[in-house]
C-alpha cells in the first residue's frame, strides 16, 4: 500500500479522535521525534479541530540522547532540573491528554554502558513517580508509532534500500492499526474492542484465584491474582470526564495486576526485549516466593539484572495479559523492536508497577492504598512476552477446579 497523505490523514484521525479521544478544551501533551515533524503538524491540526485549547509538543532525539549518556556525567543527567518538574506540576493540575508517538532507533543506547542508563532512569523516576501517581486514571493518553528509516532497516535488514523498509514497515503498522484505503478504521476498532471486552467479561466470571502456565521451553509458573480485580483490555475511561479512550495502538491484550509477590516458577520469553534502546534476548526469569531470584540471558544479562533490580517493586509482577497468537502483530512475521507492538503478538508479563485501576474504585485510591490490597510498585513496567505457540493457560478457581483459558497459544 502506497502512503499517501490520505492514508496518514486517516491514521491521524484515528489516534486523536479515537485513540486519544481529545475532548474540547484540554490541553494536549504531544510527544514525537524531531524527525517527524510534519506529522506532527498533521496531529497538531486534528486536535485543533476536535476543539483542543492547547497543543504543546515534546520534541525528542535519538542523537541527542545517545551523545548525552555517552559524554555527560551520570550525576548530571540524573538530577531532575527545577523547570522539568515544574512542568510536572503543570500537568497534574491541566490534567492534558498526551499523545506519545513511538520511532525510536532500537540501537540508539547500543554501547552505552547499561548501569549508566539504569542509575540515571531510577534517580529520574524516583523524583517524577508522585507526578505520575497523581494523575492516574485522570487524563487520557495513547502511544502509537510512526516509523523512522533506522527502524525500519533493523526490522527489515534485506530490503532494498531505506525507501523499501521506510514503507514495509508503515504497511505491518497500518495492519495491526487496521488502516487501509477502504475501510472505515473508526468501525473496525469499534467491533475490535467489543471483541476484547467480550472476552474480559468471560474472564471477570469466573473469579479465577490463580493461573497456571506451562509451554515446552520450560515455562512453569503459577500467579495468583487479587480477589475482586477486574481483567480489562483494548480501552479505558478517564475518571474524571468519563472519556472512553485507547491508550494503545494497536493492542490484543486482556490484562489484570495479580497479586504482587504471590507467584513461583519460571517464565521463559519468545520474543527479545528492547529496554532502554538496548537488547536483551534469549532469556527467562525464576521467582520463589513471589519475587524474581534469578535470571538468564543469552544477551544483555547484566542489563536484565539492572532492571529486576531497579527496586524492590521492580523484581515482582505488576501484570499478566492474554493475547492469541493469531494476533495482527504476530501475523506479520518479524520482531517490531518495540514493545508497542511484541507486547500485542502474544502473552506477556511485566515485572514492576501494577495498574491500581484493575481494582473496584481504583482510580480514587492512592497507591499506598492500592498496595495494601496486592498492587506491585515500582519505577518501571516492563513487558516481556512469553507466548509459545504451544502455550496452555489454566485459571483455577477458589475451590481448585481448573478451567482451560488458552491452549496452544490461543483461546481454549
Amino acid at each position: 500500500m502506497k502512503i499517501t497523505d490520505s492514508i496518514l490523514g486517516k491514521y491521524a484521525r484515528l489516534i486523536v479522535r479515537t485513540g486519544a479521544n481529545v475532548q474540547p478544551g484540554q490541553v494536549v501533551q504531544l510527544t514525537i521525534s524531531v524527525e517527524q515533524h510534519a506529522f506532527a503538524a498533521m496531529l497538531m491540526e486534528e486536535c485543533y479541530k476536535v476543539g483542543a485549547k492547547k497543543v504543546n509538543v515534546d520534541w525528542t532525539f535519538d542523537t541527542q540522547s545517545r551523545l548525552n549518556y555517552l559524554y555527560a556525567e551520570q550525576e548530571v543527567l540524573a538530577k531532575v532540573l527545577p523547570w522539568e518538574e515544574g512542568k510536572m506540576k503543570q500537568m497534574v493540575e491541566d490534567l492534558p491528554c498526551r499523545i506519545f508517538i513511538v520511532s525510536e532507533d532500537p540501537d540508539a543506547m547500543a554501547g552505552v554502558d547499561p548501569q549508566k542508563l539504569s542509575s540515571v532512569m531510577q534517580s529520574r523516576a524516583t523524583v517524577l513517580k508522585p507526578y505520575r501517581n497523581a494523575i492516574e486514571g485522570k487524563h487520557q493518553w495513547v502511544i502509537a508509532a510512526y516509523p523512522s528509516v533506522k527502524w525500519a532497516m533493523k526490522c527489515f535488514p534485506e530490503a532494498a534500500d531505506a525507501e523499501d523498509a521506510v514503507e514495509q514497515l508503515w504497511n505491518a503498522i497500518l495492519k495491526t492499526v487496521r488502516v487501509n484505503e477502504e475501510n472505515d478504521p473508526v468501525a473496525d476498532w469499534k467491533a475490535h474492542t467489543d471483541f476484547i471486552e467480550e472476552k474480559a467479561a468471560w474472564l471477570n466470571a469466573q473469579g479465577f484465584s490463580s493461573l497456571r502456565y506451562k509451554s515446552a521451553n520450560g515455562t512453569d509458573f503459577t500467579v495468583d491474582l487479587i480477589p475482586g480485580a477486574r481483567w480489562e483490555g483494548a480501552g479505558t475511561v478517564n475518571s474524571v470526564n468519563g472519556a472512553f479512550y485507547i491508550p494503545n495502538m494497536p493492542t490484543e491484550e486482556i490484562f489484570t495486576s495479580p497479586i504482587a509477590g504471590k507467584c513461583e516458577g519460571t517464565l521463559v520469553a519468545v520474543k527479545p526485549l528492547s529496554w532502554n534502546s538496548q537488547i536483551i534476548d534469549g532469556f527467562s526469569i525464576t521467582f520463589e516466593n513471589g519475587k524474581a531470584v534469578s535470571c538468564r540471558a543469552e544477551k544483555g544479562q547484566a542489563l536484565l539484572e539492572q532492571m529486576i533490580h531497579m527496586d524492590e517493586g521492580a523484581s515482582m509482577l505488576g501484570e499478566v495479559a492474554l493475547v492469541p497468537k493469531e494476533s495482527p502483530v504476530n501475523q506479520c512475521g518479524f520482531l517490531f523492536y518495540e514493545t508497542l507492538f511484541d507486547e500485542n503478538a502474544c502473552c506477556h508479563c511485566a515485572v514492576g508497577m501494577g495498574f491500581k485501576e484493575v481494582l473496584p474504585g481504583g482510580d480514587d485510591l492512592t497507591m499506598e492504598q492500592a498496595k495494601e490490597q496486592g498492587i506491585n510498585d515500582s519505577i518501571i513496567h516492563v513487558d516481556f512476552m512469553v507466548g509459545a505457540d504451544d502455550l496452555s493457560i489454566d485459571g483455577v478457581r477458589p475451590d481448585g477446579t481448573l478451567v482451560p483459558v488458552f491452549r496452544e497459544g490461543t483461546w481454549a
